[in-house]
């Protein structure tokens, strides 16, 4: 209970503010699903628009979604900027059905608002590119279970159904192949567990924010990587 109340005080406080920024009210009662990164190609923010049909459906059929997204790019990443663009211009197109909203002026803040008033943290990016992952990290610290291709910390961190879920499987493969691969992985997961799950099992929704909490905020913190650098670097 004191999950469900702590979580519901922080997603009014985002979704406050995603209403004083943009004018756009979100509802309260809809799965929100985050996304707040640097804006790069290889992070694929777009993935989960990868085929809107089939994104659209299921928020017809299994339960409501709705996306805030937020990030920069590097001034010098035509092609993460080309990113933020795709992705307003798809939540124009879809606004009646699945609101999404690309929220600007990232920072530490709205970072703050973004891991803990979100129902579920999304992370697709490249395998094997991403460096860590750490915004995952600290939606864990909130409760926020994470839904990502294993890469990064998530590697460590997944633990199906417990602590998240993950999108496609590990190892390399070739990027035109993995795009399709992940973007499929990701919708029937979406459509078939995370969504229904939300919606019509509550408590063990929760419960999967309690294991967010317990197994993964209890080891991937900054006290053990400060411990890992003197153990493992410095004093080696």
């Amino acid at each position: 209970d004191e999950i469900r109340t702590a979580h519901i005080v922080a997603k009014a406080r985002l979704l406050t503010a995603i209403r004083e920024r943009t004018g756009l009210s979100l509802s309260v009662d809809s799965l929100t699903i985050g996304f707040a990164r640097r804006a790069t190609p290889y992070k694929r923010a777009d993935l989960v628009f990868s085929d809107i049909g089939r994104l659209l459906d299921i928020a017809k059929d299994c339960g409501p979604l709705q996306f805030v997204f937020a990030g920069k790019a590097h001034p010098n990443d035509y092609g993460g900027k080309e990113f933020i663009r795709r992705i307003v211009a798809i939540a124009r197109e879809i606004e009646n059905q699945v609101p999404v909203v690309y929220l600007e002026n990232y920072d530490l803040d709205l970072g703050k608002l973004l891991v803990s008033g979100a129902d579920l943290w999304l992370n697709t990016p490249q395998r094997p590119l991403e460096a860590s992952g750490t915004s995952g990290m600290k939606a864990a610290h909130n409760g926020v279970p994470s839904f990502g291709t294993l890469d990064g910390w998530w590697v460590e961190g997944h633990i199906e159904g417990l602590t998240g879920w993950s999108i496609g499987e590990s190892g390399e493969v070739p990027p035109e192949s993995m795009n399709r691969q992940d973007a499929a992985a990701l919708y029937e997961k979406l459509g078939s567990t995370i969504v229904p799950l939300y919606y019509q099992q509550r408590e063990r929704w929760i419960d999967v924010m309690r294991q967010s909490i317990a197994l993964n905020a209890s080891y991937f913190n900054t006290h053990r990587m400060v411990q890992q650098y003197v153990t493992n670097a410095y004093i080696t």
